[in-house]
């Protein structure tokens, strides 16, 4: 019996002992790689992470805003339907330019791709120039991109490096981030429909060529 005791002692602690190993460590960054992906994964982040950031400064970013020369965010239509869905009555500054934007209200009744990102995401840095060359080719749904947990002034710089211009939002409160549900990874892309409903670009990927953003977004648009 003390030795069948033993024995069990000794498995109980290699076992509590492989579950502390595998447990996650606050301040982890590991990599997610979709099954369907041969190349660069989205970045998780730790779930506990404060979705805040600053609000940006209009008179100190005025010289990096003129270097990265972004897109103007959009703006309502007069003969655009109600705003509905998830976004509705959010309203967040846009990076670009002084002001704020409700995109839910800008956008109603049309699609476009909303692309999640940071600039101290090395993912998000990659998949940049594909998003860029999607939303200037013929046909595509605006882009949009939304910076969160950043320092506007580092989103800008990176912009105004890469030369991508389609316009982004900020989210120093994390309230685009709540109504998408977003998941701990960077960047991650939701398509929004017409009628305002947001459906997540799954499996979440990082895209190499304008190509591949176009073939998600006309899968998720897809009657």
């Amino acid at each position: 019996m003390r030795s069948e005791l033993r024995w069990t002692i000794v498995v109980v602690v290699l076992a509590i002992a492989g579950v502390v190993a595998l447990w996650p460590r606050e301040g982890r960054y590991d990599l997610y790689e979709p099954p369907d992906s041969g190349g660069p994964a989205p970045q998780v982040l730790e779930e506990s992470g404060a979705r805040t950031a600053p609000v940006p400064d209009d008179a100190a970013l005025a010289g990096l805003r003129r270097q990265a020369a972004l897109g103007p965010c959009p703006a309502p239509s007069p003969a655009a339907p109600p705003a509905t869905g998830p976004l509705a009555g959010i309203t967040v500054p846009c990076l670009g330019a002084p002001g704020t934007v409700d995109l839910a209200a800008t956008l109603a009744g049309r699609p476009a791709l909303l692309n999640v990102w940071a600039s101290w995401c090395p993912p998000c840095r990659e998949e940049m120039p594909a998003l860029a060359g999607y939303a200037a080719g013929p046909g595509a749904v605006p882009v949009i991109g939304i910076d969160v947990q950043d320092r506007p002034a580092d989103a800008l710089t990176l912009l105004a490096d890469l030369g991508v211009r389609y316009p982004s939002v900020t989210d120093p409160q994390g309230a685009l981030q709540r109504a998408l549900q977003t998941p701990p990874i960077l960047p991650v892309s939701y398509v929004l429909h017409p009628d305002g409903s947001v459906e997540m670009v799954t499996p979440p990927r990082v895209f190499r060529t304008p190509d591949e953003v176009r073939q998600a977004v006309d899968r998720h648009l897809a009657p």
